[in-house]
């Protein structure tokens, strides 16, 4: 006896299974059930677990041991048939199941989304470009005034504040009169000038010395009247500015393994230009991924958009404790509509999933293998990113079931550099680049993430 199944195609990206299990295919499984059920029933003269069929099903009914029977063996069932059928699901199916007699086949129904047929086009035919890598006298500059800033002194200033300066501030805030507990600090360390903090403080202070105060308005961020105007007051306590040490050989012999200051200017070169490297991977990368999700057309499954479009809707919601006012006062904050959030969110959804469902094709096509190694490296890596310890890291991938998506996650990044290494990839000024670097081999397929 055999499953029988048939697929209907519903649309390109859904399919419908009937499926018909023979009674008899399920006589095993009624085993396991009376067993289990024998240890749970309490028959008078039988010791747990050996009372007959008979006895047990004449105590709970032929009709609820059927029940408990097929929905046990359903996932299993369903498993082989889309398994047999070679149905690429990527949803959860809709099962219908029909009435259930015993001594009769078990009839039942799926409704599930599956991938799309993808047509790929002939990588060798996609051309990209990059801006080149140039690395400005500005930017080693940049990195050398970053370096003397870490080796800098704060000596105190007997002046207003100007950019640039470091300041030492009381903060208070008010609603509508009402003092607002959780936007007041004392002794609270800033740069003027880096606009990290809150919006109008640097124009508020500026030329205010030590001691002095300044009073503004500003919209609150967070808390419980993000996207209100506040009257703010800032005391500035302290006004400090950073004396930089002079780039000499001396400092060169203390901040670095060099002894004088033009060796440290090249190594500081060589640092900028490999970072700039990394930079032209990123954007060979995502310029391909674009070129891609442009010339290869096909639908999109309804039911994993709105999942999608959940998950991306749900970090919001949640980062702001699931709490409509609160969402609605930062979507204020950030002059958006609901209406503009969700149109937004969407399109970010649809092209989340057109790059899975794309890179998965891509990978199938070019048989993408993923190694334990590779698996454990992107682990190591994400761990580090998050500072969580690697074992740590894995249980709690295993508990929120996600090493299956970290995997498809490396698999997908290891097509990506497939379909780059047959790419032809020019700069602006025409030259060609060379991607084996940092898209060549697998190993190094991750690398450039």
């Amino acid at each position: 006896n055999t499953v029988k199944s048939t697929v209907e195609q519903l649309s390109p990206t859904r399919v419908k299974l009937n499926v018909e299990i023979p009674f008899e295919d399920l006589s095993g499984d009624f085993d396991r059930a009376y067993k289990s059920l024998a240890q749970q029933i309490r028959i008078p003269g039988f010791r747990p677990g050996k009372a007959p069929a008979k006895l047990i099903e004449a105590r709970v009914g032929r009709q609820a041991v059927l029940e408990q029977v097929v929905n046990d063996a359903l996932p299993a069932k369903y498993s082989e048939v889309i398994t047999e059928a070679d149905v690429k699901a990527i949803s959860q199916p809709e099962i219908d199941l029909a009435e259930l007699v015993y001594g009769e086949p078990v009839k039942f129904t799926a409704e599930v989304d599956v991938r799309p047929e993808i047509t790929l086009p002939e990588f060798a035919s996609i051309a990209v470009e990059v801006d080149p890598i140039e690395v400005a006298e500005a930017d080693v500059e940049e990195e050398l005034d970053n370096l003397r800033a870490r080796f800098g002194t704060l000596v105190g200033a007997d002046r207003g504040v100007t950019d640039g300066d470091f300041v030492s501030l009381d903060l208070s805030a008010t609603v509508d009169g009402e003092t607002v507990e959780d936007a007041s600090t004392e002794g609270l360390s800033h740069e003027v000038g880096s606009d990290t903090l809150i919006e109008g403080l640097d124009e508020a202070i500026s030329g205010a010395k030590a001691g002095e105060s300044a009073t503004f308005t500003s919209k609150l961020v967070a808390g419980e009247h993000a996207g209100k105007d506040a009257q703010i007051t800032a005391k500035v306590n302290s006004v400090k500015v950073r004396e930089l040490p002079e780039l000499d050989d001396e400092f060169a012999q203390m901040a670095s393994e060099f002894d004088t200051v033009e060796e440290l200017r090249t190594s500081v070169r060589e640092r900028v230009g490999e970072s700039k490297k990394f930079e032209q991977a990123g954007a060979i990368r995502d310029a391909v991924l674009e070129q891609l999700l442009e010339t290869v057309e096909f639908p999109l499954p309804e039911s994993v958009v709105a999942e999608e479009l959940d998950s991306v809707q749900h970090q919001l919601v949640h980062a702001l404790g699931h709490d409509d006012a609160q969402v609605d006062r930062f979507l204020e904050a950030q002059g958006k509509t609901r209406d503009e959030w969700s149109e937004e969110s969407k399109v970010e959804a649809e092209k989340s999933v057109r790059t899975q469902l794309l890179l998965d094709a891509i990978a199938d096509a070019v048989e993408v293998e993923v190694s334990q190694d590779e698996l454990t490296q992107q682990i190591l890596m994400q761990s580090q990113r998050y500072g969580i310890a690697p074992q740590e890291f894995i249980q709690q991938l295993q508990n929120a079931n996600q090493i299956g998506a970290l995997y498809a996650d490396v698999r997908r990044n290891k097509s990506l550099a497939e379909v780059i290494g047959e790419v032809k990839v020019t700069d602006t000024n025409g030259e060609v680049i060379d991607t084996k670097a940092f898209f060549g081999g697998a190993d190094e397929a991750e690398g450039d993430d």
